[in-house]
């Protein structure tokens, strides 16, 4: 016997997983995590029994309904798995996956279409930050859909697709205690631990939408340069990463992070290719094929900010609405800011350019001893 949950399996930015209705997910919590690790086959590395696919980036999960907040739509809880774990974390937010929020709401119909694009204020549950997203609704012979097709492209995914905007109204401190969470914006952590010798090491802890621990790749002995499977087969390189990341997220008041997945640790570099900034990201054990929406919001925000780890790295536009190109392993990613004119270093605004996609509708199967579909 098996339990079917209508869900719809959708592309959000450069990650995917299934969307579901918080009211077809069991209410109480350790029943709900139960089904999602089994939705997507967790823990285990190749996911074989369910629809992960045996990476982070695609270890995600979706759960929308109305929202009850005054002059917000919907509300959005991101659940991040990993294919190898038992664990299912709803701290953090994704970027990515909130693209698809939106659609996935349309094609539920929980919102209706407003014309010819549809803009609708989301609640991420995960950190209380609320956003508006942007989607093309054109008049079909069915009425207005969601558009899916479209002339916009974005590194980490092919072709090209409708373009999906997300304006971040307030990000900073969205899992820390505010914008520069060790009330520093560059620390220097003496780093120890079994298997390196003790060294010293310049940091930024910033979380302007995810919490990241930015550091020059050059003070790790990296270029910033090196392909995503050349960190991944740097055990070394990842043993002391991850030995800064535990002490920086006691610095950054998280306290014990070696179960979490934040702080992530970015490695920067000098631009090559006529961005702003070179980033290699770890989220937090593997390297990121690209980057994350929100580690391109904080990315960008610390690029603006004097004495930061990025100072005499980034190279920036000048005036108050600056574009930060972000690269990455893939590509780039682009960043509109809006400073405070009276203070520079105040980010205001921060949107960017995001698609998504329905792959597939329909419902997914857990076996009945996880959950018989009735809610405890």
């Amino acid at each position: 016997m098996q339990t079917a949950i209508p869900s719809l399996f959708m592309r959000g930015g450069s990650s995917r997983g299934p969307f579901f209705l918080a009211s077809d997910l069991p209410a109480d919590i350790p029943t709900r995590d139960r089904v999602l690790l089994a939705v997507l086959g967790s823990p285990d590395r190749r996911q074989i029994d369910g629809m992960g696919g045996a990476h982070p980036l695609t270890s995600k999960v979706g759960i929308v309904s109305p929202s009850h907040t005054p002059g917000v739509a919907l509300d959005f809880l991101f659940a991040q798995l990993q294919p190898d774990k038992d664990t299912v974390d709803t701290s953090p937010n994704c970027g990515n996956m909130l693209a698809a929020v939106v659609p996935f709401a349309l094609e539920r119909a929980l919102i209706e279409a407003q014309g010819d694009t549809t803009t609708v204020r989301v609640l991420t549950l995960n950190t209380d930050m609320q956003c508006d997203v942007t989607v093309r609704t054109p008049m079909t012979p069915r009425g207005r859909r969601v558009a899916y097709d479209g002339d916009a492209r974005i590194d980490g995914v092919p072709g090209s697709s409708a373009p999906i905007t997300i304006n971040f109204l307030d990000t900073a401190g969205s899992v820390c205690s505010g914008l520069l969470p060790t009330g520093r914006v560059r620390d220097v952590v003496t780093v120890t631990g079994e298997g390196f010798a003790p060294f010293a090491l310049p940091v930024t802890c910033i979380d302007n939408g995810m919490p990241l621990v930015m550091f020059q790749a050059a003070d790790v002995g990296c270029t910033g340069y090196e392909t995503v499977a050349e960190l991944n087969a740097d055990t070394a390189l990842k043993l002391r990463i991850e030995a800064l990341r535990i002490q920086t997220g006691h610095l950054m008041g998280l306290g014990d992070v070696s179960a979490k997945n934040y702080p992530k640790m970015t490695l920067i570099a000098p631009p090559r290719s006529g961005g702003s900034l070179c980033t290699r990201s770890f989220i937090p054990h593997v390297c990121h094929d690209a980057i994350g929406v929100l580690a391109a919001v904080t990315v960008g925000t610390a690029c603006v900010l004097k004495g930061s780890v990025c100072e005499g790295v980034a190279v920036m536009e000048a005036g108050h609405e600056p574009r930060v190109s972000v690269e990455h392993p893939t590509g780039e990613f682009s960043v509109a800011l809006g400073l405070d004119p009276a203070n520079p270093q105040n980010v205001t605004r921060a949107a960017l350019l995001r698609t998504a996609r329905l792959i597939m509708r329909g419902e997914v199967m857990v076996p009945a001893a996880v959950w018989t579909g009735q809610s405890a």
